[in-house]
């Protein structure tokens, strides 16, 4: 099978549809403020779904633990986000981790070095994080580390990937010597072949952990574009910007379609292919994604042992 070239006179005129089974096992995020007004996940995500917290800067952790007993009371695995920078110290970390379990039995977490610029506290990197031992204290059966496709500022100022990718071989290092299951989650792109360019360079030096492929959820095109400056993702931001310049199609939601049969495609020519799950960002609304996975076969039937 042929790579889709979306780049294309004609891609627009050509109705994609991601095999249902890139979309199996799927995950996506959540923030609490915008769990508060969802009345009951169960009506949106399949059962056993992992559901992301995103730990929000400024909010108590209280509100993120709560988010997380409420999720794991209907049936989801959860993982929140631990951000390197905003934790204080060990004790803060190791007491955040006994607030988790102890409300939501959580036994999975992202970590991350976080997006703020001076730590609050001893930790900048989530390597730090790692090293303390506290998951490993824990009995964490799953560990997810940050991944950056298009490189990110905040690690490599120079736009390289020099400091990046040094990480993720220290963290491909310590996952053999880990009990937990660990795989990399990446921040959200638009464009297929700088994603399969930069996990078969990661695979080519010895990076194989699983990537969980970050996805933008349907979601209006300025409100991607918005995201996607804030967030750092330029190498990929051609894709809006393209899309931007057709009026007809400025004010209809932008859907992953093309990005995701692309990657499928790929998979199924190259199985191999260190890419395996599609971790969404609900940029457009929970319930807009959680619409759009459903309707493509998106499904979590795949047991979290075997993910």
């Amino acid at each position: 099978m042929a790579l889709l070239n979306f780049g294309s006179k004609d891609a627009s005129m050509v109705k994609y549809k991601p095999p249902k089974a890139f979309l199996n096992d799927f995950s996506i995020e959540v923030m609490p403020r915008t769990a508060e007004k969802i009345e009951d996940f169960r009506d949106l995500l399949p059962k056993t779904t992992r559901v992301y917290v995103a730990h929000i800067e400024g909010m108590p952790i209280e509100d993120m633990v709560a988010t997380a007993k409420r999720l794991a009371a209907e049936g989801y695995d959860v993982m929140p986000h631990f951000p390197a920078r905003i934790i204080k110290d060990e004790a803060t970390l190791r007491n955040w981790i006994a607030m988790y379990q102890g409300e939501a039995d959580v036994e999975q977490a992202l970590i991350l070095a976080g997006g703020v610029t001076t730590p609050h506290g001893d930790y900048h990197s989530s390597m730090q994080l790692l090293e303390s031992g506290a998951f490993g204290d824990a009995g964490f059966k799953r560990l997810h580390v940050a991944g950056h496709p298009e490189g990110n500022k905040d690690i490599d100022p120079d736009g390289a990937m020099t400091n990046v990718d040094s990480a993720l071989h220290w963290k491909r290092a310590f996952s053999e010597t880990s009990d937990a299951e660990m795989a990399i989650t990446t921040q959200f792109c638009f464009e297929a072949q700088p994603v399969i360019a930069w996990a078969n360079r990661l695979a080519a030096n010895g990076i194989t952990l699983p990537i969980h492929i970050g996805v933008a959820g349907p979601a209006k095109l300025q409100t991607l574009i918005k995201f996607s400056i804030a967030c750092g993702v330029g190498a990929s931001l051609r894709v809006l910007q393209r899309r931007a310049k057709d009026l007809t199609k400025l004010l209809l939601p932008f859907t992953p379609d093309i990005f995701l049969t692309e990657l499928a495609a790929h998979k199924a020519e190259n199985p191999q292919f260190t890419v395996s799950h599609v971790h969404f960002f609900p940029l457009g609304g929970i319930k807009a994604n959680a619409k759009w996975a459903i309707e493509n076969g998106g499904s979590s039937a795949i047991p979290v042992s075997q993910s």
